[in-house]
């Protein structure tokens, strides 16, 4: 009879440790889940940032721009037809 109640002892602590090893892994698993869609969120922020620093390094480097620049900083022009050399070799 002793032994008997020994072993539903034993096998009340198996399911109170099984139960609670159940609780702390869905509690593990859903902090990690919130982790996961933090990063997803991160992710799709990056990509709009990279987009629109694609978008501005476009806008920055454009023909019209550096023309633009090259005549303005640089007092550059175009040459008249007159002033071109061709070397041929």
């Amino acid at each position: 009879m002793k032994v008997v109640w020994i072993l539903i002892a034993l096998l009340v602590v198996a399911i109170m440790g099984s139960a609670i090893g159940v609780i702390y892994s869905k509690h593990q698993t859903r902090k990690i889940f919130v982790n996961l869609q933090k990063l997803h969120k991160q992710i799709d922020e990056l990509d709009v940032e990279w987009g629109q620093l694609q978008l501005e390094q476009s806008a920055w480097s454009s023909h019209g721009r550096i023309e633009k620049v090259a005549r303005k900083k640089l007092q550059m022009t175009l040459p008249r037809a007159n002033e071109i050399l061709y070397i041929k070799q």
